[in-house]
């Protein structure tokens, strides 16, 4: 669980293999979308092998969507001592390499599966199957034929309004204990209410304490779409608190007539939302503390890793926390001084 390891000695040896690999793959594509990583930032191969293929593959298809579905250290549940290392110098690093980064966040997860799923004990089968849920929504789309078609590009160009924050909080509905499944949301308006709880998202942040910048929901099923849209608009509205004034119709909508197996609709979630920050914070608090000390430092620099690497990396992720703070406080009348103080 070392990210020099990943990304400097052992993942750098194995990288070209696995990019022979993907390029085999891309070669046998019609129309080549993007690529969908998966992996975790408090480990060594997911942070720093994963943050190394993700520069690799956007060296060689620079005009291609890049997403990661990204496992974030969580606030309570710890596996690794050096887990804010690694998550700092990963995140460094997708600041800069991916179009959209979906945060998960095991803790999150355990929640959901304790809360929502009233499960007592949850194996990791639990966990994936949450996450998986919501990646298959998200590209539901690109493999079904649909009123209403998102792409991961059109959601990258939807969802970013600014190229660094472009960290989302996912979430899916219907979620409901197995059985209660007779009461579970079977309606647009049932749905968008509980996609927009806070107790749905799969990132520990809660965005009441944000706001969102955009957001974008891919619904699945026999619905209407005059209904869809109701229902977005009427959350906006009764919500709008919650929105940044400043992207008037932030809220983008898909709409795929396919539903997910043994459901009649459901809804993924998607919401880029300044709460992430908390998530950032909490990761930055704990990096800050060790790295005062050096401590762990020689497993790193032992890999041929500097300490300015470590520095770079924490004011990095500093200045995104306020990046977000900022566009969080920022209201109508702001946004046009920001732009003449030389466009953020």
């Amino acid at each position: 669980n070392n990210w020099a390891k990943g990304h400097y000695t052992e993942g750098a040896e194995l990288v070209d293999n696995v990019l022979d690999v993907v390029r085999k793959e891309a070669e046998g594509c019609d129309c080549l979308q993007g690529f969908q990583l998966t992996h975790s930032l408090g480990g060594g191969t997911g942070s720093g092998m994963g943050t190394l293929l993700i520069s690799k593959i956007r060296e060689e298809y620079p005009d291609r969507i890049m997403a990661s579905f990204s496992v974030v250290p969580s606030p309570k549940v710890s596996d690794t001592v050096v887990e804010p290392y690694n998550a700092t110098l990963s995140v460094h690093q997708l600041v800069e390499n991916t179009d959209e980064t979906y945060c998960i966040d095991n803790e999150a997860l355990y929640d959901i599966c304790f809360r929502t799923l009233k499960l007592t004990n949850p194996t990791y089968g639990d966990l994936n199957h949450l996450v998986s849920v919501t990646m298959s929504g998200v590209t539901t789309c690109l493999r079904f034929p649909g009123q209403l078609n998102a792409d991961l590009r059109k959601l990258a160009v939807n969802m970013v309004p600014f190229p660094r924050l472009h960290f989302f909080m996912p979430g899916f509905a219907p979620l409901s204990a197995k059985g209660a499944q007779a009461y579970r949301a079977s309606t647009v308006a049932e749905l968008t209410q509980q996609m927009f709880d806070a107790k749905n998202m799969m990132a520990a942040c809660d965005p009441r304490h944000g706001r969102y910048l955009t957001v974008a929901a891919m619904f699945r099923g026999r619905m209407s779409m005059r209904e869809v849209d109701d229902q977005m608009m009427s959350v906006q509205n009764k919500n709008s608190s919650y929105f940044v004034e400043w992207i008037p119709n932030n809220v983008e909508t898909a709409v795929c007539g396919i539903p997910p197996r043994g459901l009649k609709m459901a809804a993924t979630f998607v919401g880029n939302s300044t709460a992430i920050q908390e998530l950032f914070k909490r990761i930055s608090e704990q990096f800050t503390a060790m790295f005062r000390r050096k401590a762990f430092l020689h497993w790193y620099t032992g890999e041929g890793m500097d300490e300015m690497e470590f520095t770079e990396a924490e004011s990095n992720m500093n200045d995104l926390i306020s990046e977000y703070q900022q566009y969080q406080e920022a209201t109508a009348d702001d946004m046009g001084d920001l732009d003449a103080e030389g466009g953020e």
